[in-house]
């Protein structure tokens, strides 16, 4: 199991990317979660297997059609055993 930690920007937000992402991770086996942030990137943790996570760090680098993205920064993090995937709300300010 590894895990990964992912800040996305670009034109991120209001092109179903958080619910493609979800359908993406469920599609590879990968746990986690993803949420809008106020300065418009969006913000995910990606766990399990390898092959899965590094699947998902790289659909981020594309995240769904409507999606421009022009970063992604990724950082690794201990594993923390998550059963499933699911959209959260954004940080409150």
């Amino acid at each position: 199991m590894v895990r990964k930690h992912v800040i996305v920007s670009g034109r991120v937000q209001g092109v179903f990317f958080r619910d493609s992402c979800r359908q993406s991770a469920l599609a590879h086996g990968v746990s986690g979660w993803v949420r809008n942030l106020p300065d418009g990137d969006v913000e995910a943790v990606f766990e399990g297997p390898p092959k899965g996570v590094a699947q998902m760090v790289e659909w981020a680098h594309q995240g769904p059609p409507s999606a421009q993205v022009t970063g992604v920064e990724v950082r690794d993090e201990e594993p923390a055993g998550l059963a499933d995937f699911e959209v959260r709300s954004a940080p409150r300010t």
